[in-house]
């Protein structure tokens, strides 16, 4: 997304921009010669996580920009209110306001501690509607007025609320101020949209999370910059009251390359989607796999056609690229439990407990489970749709991509 230059001399208030997809917005606007208030609590350096607002600043500024650090904690009503005082003293007004700060624990009801159902809800929902609030009377001033909000569109899909009720609710509270707000503002002629990433997002929050090696099935956080910029250089007249996905956003705008936006380009077929977003424009590859062997393992059944096909693939090189054991719990019509062991010797698979402790251990539906080996749904997204749980270590079980490779064509 190329820049045109529409966003020079305007003044872009944004949450967490000190690192992240909020950067990544911060850095691309000002490359228009925005002005930018980066508004966000890091003055000091984490201790893992790279950026403060103060650096955030600096790079803002190298980029064609002017920033103004402010630190801000969005649930604090003063620190908020006295960052938009200061903008608007520097820069002489606001016109732009994106919402991105959140936070998130994918945790279900009973682990949920009312402290994080609070944080969550006071940073995403309150947050969202407070600096809002703070910057309605100078975006009725400005010409080209927008709010952004980083949320997800609003699905009552009861999957996406059932295994972290607590996130879903304040994540969708963001979405409900444009639900509501874009009509509310309307009269004053200012824009109010949603955007959100289709596929997961690689940010250090994320890899300190989830492991480095998480990342090549991300996408860059440019990709959801590049579509905020697109969004905020339209007329806020007409462009309202939107959900935007990302990378539908750039098709608009004649974007065709997105491989750009992969952390591993190689990976583009098997990005990992983002929660609340459907996976169909995520197709699995359809190149050629290796033919099944006869099995060893006998009975009748897709699960275990399944193990039969794991069976016929194992090797020397799948154990040495693989290193972990593996424990399935399938439930559901053909309940059971299965190991495949990816650690040890030339590796070998069956029925009941794993011979050694497993390194990960999967839990889910034995229609699920088959759908996952048939490719018809990845492992990434399985577990964000609540359709797969795992027990130990996350960053092994996604390693079975490759295992799964080998299997669809034949499943």
């Amino acid at each position: 997304m190329i820049n045109t230059g529409k966003l020079q001399g305007l003044t872009v208030f944004i949450t967490g921009a000190s690192r992240g997809i909020g950067k990544a917005i911060a850095l691309k606007v000002a490359k228009d010669g925005a002005n930018v208030v980066v508004a966000a609590k890091t003055a000091e350096p984490h201790p893992k996580l790279p950026g403060t607002i103060y650096t955030a600043c600096k790079e803002i500024e190298e980029a064609g920009g002017q920033g103004l650090p402010c630190i801000v904690d969005v649930r604090d009503e003063k620190q908020v209110r006295n960052a938009v005082e200061e903008a608007v003293k520097k820069f002489g007004g606001i016109d732009i306001l994106v919402n991105n700060a959140s936070a998130i624990s994918l945790t279900p009801t009973p682990e949920t501690d009312m402290k994080r159902y609070d944080l969550m809800h006071n940073i995403n929902t309150r947050g969202t509607f407070l600096v809002s609030k703070e910057c309605l009377p100078y975006l009725k001033k400005s010409k080209h007025a927008h709010i952004l909000n980083l949320s997800p569109p609003l699905s009552m899909k009861p999957h996406w609320f059932q295994n972290h009720v607590a996130y879903t609710m304040a994540k969708y509270g963001m979405s409900m101020c444009v639900l509501g707000m874009h009509e509310e503002f309307r009269p004053f002629h200012i824009g109010v949209n949603a955007l959100w990433p289709r596929t997961g997002i690689h940010t250090a929050a994320i890899e300190m999370l989830t492991g480095a090696d998480s990342a090549k099935y991300n996408r860059k956080p440019e990709i959801v910059a590049d579509a905020a910029y697109a969004v905020l250089i339209s007329d806020p007249k007409t462009t309202t009251g939107n959900f935007f996905i990302d990378d539908e956003v750039l098709k608009k705008h004649g974007v065709t390359d997105f491989d750009q936006y992969c952390v591993d380009p190689t990976f583009k077929d098997k990005l990992m989607s983002d929660f609340f977003v459907d996976d169909d424009a995520l197709k699995p590859p359809s190149d050629g796999r290796p033919s099944l062997a006869t099995p060893k393992i006998q009975g009748d059944g897709k699960i275990v056609k399944i193990f039969q096909g794991i069976e016929a693939n194992l090797s020397p090189d799948t154990v040495k690229g693989t290193q972990a054991v593996f424990q399935f719990e399938v439930t559901g019509e053909e309940a059971g439990k299965w190991f495949v062991d990816l650690k040890n010797g030339a590796g070998s698979c069956g029925r009941g407990d794993a011979p050694t402790a497993p390194d990960a251990t999967l839990i889910m539906d034995s229609k699920n489970f088959f759908d996952m080996f048939s490719g018809k749904i990845k492992p990434a997204t399985a577990f964000m749709m609540g359709k797969l749980k795992v027990r130990g270590n996350m960053q092994k079980a996604l390693k079975l991509e490759k295992l799964m490779s080998s299997l669809k064509a034949k499943l």
